[in-house]
């Protein structure tokens, strides 16, 4: 500030120097982010963790991008420190999150869904069996579709009492 109050060549000196060791400083900080980048990298790679590397590929990519943490409380103030900050999305929160008479809405949309519904008839049964593809690896109780659709009307009728079962139930046999 002295320079634009009085533009000596003392004070142009004084500038330009804190502009030089600004920029060196700077310069070095950015080296030192860019040696733990790459270092980060090569760790990466040698441990074949190819999902971090990936991600550390797309930030080494984007550079540094510097990011403020500063969030508005109620009374439009703005608070900077971290415990302050998840003191106020906490409280944020609890008051968007915490309504009464919420379950009381979720069971009636529930009781009205079942009316909505009706169960599978044997009909729609057999045409979800008939849209199996074969040669399809089987699914986590290892029966394969061919086996399903050999069964014919038999296998068919024994999934339908069964999923009809479930449906009415809700809860697996």
């Amino acid at each position: 500030m002295q320079w634009v109050q009085d533009p000596a060549q003392s004070n142009v000196d004084n500038l330009n120097n804190v502009r030089h060791e600004a920029s060196s400083h700077f310069r070095n900080k950015k080296k030192e982010y860019l040696k733990v980048k790459i270092d980060e990298l090569e760790t990466n790679s040698k441990t074949k963790n190819i999902r971090d590397l990936c991600r550390s590929i797309i930030d080494f990519e984007k550079g540094y991008q510097p990011r403020t943490k500063i969030v508005q409380d109620e009374n439009g103030v703005l608070v900077t420190d971290c415990h302050n900050i998840l003191a106020r999305w906490s409280h944020h929160f609890s008051q968007l999150l915490n309504v009464h008479g919420v379950n009381d809405i979720r069971q009636t949309e529930i009781h009205a869904a079942e009316h909505l519904l009706p169960e599978p008839s044997a009909f729609d049964v057999e045409m979800a069996i008939e849209k199996l593809k074969r040669h399809e690896s089987p699914g986590i109780d290892q029966i394969r579709a061919e086996l399903i659709k050999a069964g014919g009307r038999t296998i068919s009728s024994k999934i339908h009492k069964l999923n009809n079962s479930i449906w009415n139930k809700e809860k697996l046999p």
